[in-house]
């Protein structure tokens, strides 16, 4: 018997796929749960999961229950095909190795689709190629779906990762149905989001709602697997967003970036587009709770580019007495204004999904005390203790053993080349982080009294500057740039526009993004925002900063102008701290206070016409009058230094 002309998706996706021909027996086998238990999927998602099956022919259904139980079977599945290699030098850690052509974020191939491109993305005509999101149209992405999807999973398990962003039943989080073909996927999934039977049952009593999320790690067209431990299809792989329907496609990487739908694809590209609607904000931020000697606590989030210290911030160990941090989240902020008019804050995510190298006891001992229980490491090196490595680490973790890089070949450092990768990760359960926020379960979320934004920048600008306004806080978030990473296809070393740390996560129209942004001051009582840069260099090309714990006292100085205190002095980019606010005292080494906070007049000017330029060609007609005003205001205070 055979089920002719299917039309897949009709309100799902919203596309109608070529006609197909499916043998009705192999449907009725892939629809069959050798898992897990069909009864608890509400009508919605088990519709979901059907139109899934249809398109990408799997033989078996796997509906995840989040259970140690099921850890330990799909753990066993993976040592047997070879994608994770146990690591007994630590409790329940595991290491996995990926095809060397899925190390990163692929964000040249990441797609937003809405009915028209300046929905997605500024529309500028100046001729030059827009770097704030890419636009798909919805026939486009039909082709891309037809190309990859059907029959993807063919002799594999199709998972169904029921998942929430957030604590279950908080007002502030989302659910999210992921299906995937790649148990990697759903043991990371199961760190990073709440995973599992409780998100089901919240399913049924709630509203019902979820986004729906797609994954397979697919098959080349010439059906040549290189690597079977990883399979992958680096040459096709796409990963794209519908937001009129909540709905995310992926295809093709089993990176975490690129297949751990819940992270950069949920909690920030839809998750902006349903921030928007519903009149809050899901950035690319930190949280963390700081603690003053007199007991007083604020709350903080921080947006900085990836690897450029939010994870160590988040963890930070004050050096500055009697100071206490703790860390509500490293990477992702959704954030609210409660009935009071005060804005905040939750943690969607549920663990952590660090950079490992330049992670250290020295760096941050917080991260270190908490990733070598319950983890999953990805193309760090490994070490014939049976423990790990990476670059930064300290070398007596590898005195006596010998090292096996993230290729899987033999390394010493006589080689010249790195032992992890560049954008190796740790992904980790939160609760485990000794530093955790007592508070970073509430569903409530936590009080948001400072946002700051920053980035590498070895040259002009000062460790930490405060806004003028509110409206002058969202213009220093539009023009941050800094030093690109490893955590995407970019070189390093090249200073890039990263506005609010959200260049590859926008779900809408940058300019209609600031727009939003300045209305938040109409919605409830608006935090401080301030602008920091740990990584300004002297004229010798050493930092003159020390960072890391350090960074207490920038902490504390930003603590007491939120307690308004009046310890700052107005310069033509924003409030500096005023002679000797900034506590110094203690510090091992001598700071060269005037040349981390000069402000030359060539540096700045140039900076103007980097941003003036920046704005003009990708943001257009687009840009809030707003933030222009903004623009013209610093541009005139620089001509007047």
């Amino acid at each position: 018997m055979i089920y002719k002309g299917l039309t897949l998706f009709k309100d799902g996706y919203g596309l109608a796929l070529r006609t197909a021909q499916y043998n009705y027996r192999l449907y009725q086998r892939a629809l069959s749960v050798h898992y897990g238990n069909a009864a608890l999927l509400t009508p919605s998602v088990k519709s979901y999961v059907e139109e899934c099956v249809q398109l990408c022919q799997p033989d078996k259904i796997h509906i995840c229950d989040g259970s140690a139980k099921e850890s330990q079977m799909l753990q066993t599945h993976m040592l047997q095909q070879g994608t994770i290699i146990p690591l007994p030098k630590y409790e329940n850690c595991w290491l996995a190795r990926t095809n060397p052509a899925d190390v990163a974020r692929v964000e040249s191939k990441t797609f937003i689709c809405t009915a028209n491109k300046e929905e997605t993305v500024p529309v500028t005509n100046e001729g030059t190629p827009g770097a704030l999101g890419n636009w798909i149209s919805k026939k486009d992405m039909q082709k891309a779906i037809q190309e990859r999807f059907p029959s993807s999973m063919a002799g594999r398990t199709m998972y169904v990762i029921p998942f929430s962003m957030g604590p279950i039943g908080s007002p502030l989080s989302k659910i999210g149905i992921e299906v995937t073909d790649s148990p990697y996927v759903v043991e990371s999934m199961k760190i990073m989001t709440r995973a599992g039977t409780k998100v089901l049952e919240q399913l049924q009593t709630g509203d019902g709602q979820f986004v729906k999320c797609l994954h397979s790690v697919g098959k080349p067209k010439n059906g040549v697997i290189e690597q079977p431990s990883w399979p992958c299809d680096p040459e096709r792989t796409i990963i794209l967003h519908t937001p009129d329907n909540n709905e995310i496609v992926s295809y093709g990487s089993g990176y975490g970036g690129n297949s751990l739908l819940g992270k950069k694809c949920f909690a920030l590209r839809i998750g902006s587009t349903i921030a928007k609607r519903e009149g809050w904000l899901a950035e690319h931020m930190l949280i963390l709770g700081i603690t003053n000697p007199k007991g007083e606590k604020i709350y903080i989030a921080a947006a900085f580019p990836s690897a450029c210290g939010k994870t160590n911030l988040a963890m930070l160990t004050p050096t500055l007495p009697g100071y206490k941090v703790e860390c509500v989240g490293d990477d992702i902020a959704w954030m609210k204004f409660d009935s009071n008019g005060d804005l905040r804050a939750i943690n969607p995510e549920n663990g952590f999904f660090g950079v490992a190298p330049g992670t250290s006891m020295a760096t941050n001992p917080n991260a270190m005390k908490t990733i070598f229980r319950n983890s999953l490491f990805t193309n760090v090196a490994h070490t014939s203790d049976e423990g790990v490595y990476w670059e930064g680490m300290e070398e007596e973790n590898i005195k006596s053993v010998n090292v096996t890089d993230w290729l899987g070949k033999p390394w010493n450092k006589s080689n010249g080349k790195p032992a992890a990768h560049p954008n190796s990760r740790f992904c980790t359960p939160a609760a485990q982080c000794p530093i955790i926020d007592p508070a970073w379960e509430d569903p409530a979320g936590v009080p948001i009294s400072a946002i700051l934004f920053g980035g590498r920048r070895p040259a002009g600008v000062p460790l930490v500057y405060e806004a003028r306004s509110w409206a002058h806080g969202v213009f220093i978030g539009a023009a941050m740039r800094s030093e690109a990473t490893a955590a995407a296809e970019h070189k390093g070393k090249v200073i890039m526009h990263d506005p609010f740390a959200m260049r590859p996560f926008f779900g809408y129209n940058f300019g209609n993004y600031l727009s939003h942004w300045l209305s938040m001051e109409k919605r409830g009582r608006v935090p401080k925002i301030f602008h920091v840069n740990w990584f300004r260099k002297g004229a010798d090309g050493k930092f003159l900063w020390p960072g890391f714990g350090e960074n207490s006292r920038v902490l504390d100085w930003i603590f007491r102008r939120v307690k308004g205190e009046e310890c700052y002095q107005a310069s033509a980019i924003g409030n500096l701290p005023s002679q000797n606010a900034l506590i110094t005292q203690g510090l091992q080494e001598a700071i060269k206070l005037d040349e981390l906070f000069n402000l030359p007049k060539d540096f700045w000017e140039q900076e103007v016409i980097e941003i003036e330029k920046y704005f003009k060609t990708q943001v257009g007609d687009f840009l809030p009058t707003q933030v222009a005003q903004e623009l013209a205001g610093l541009k005139d205070r620089v001509s007047k230094m």
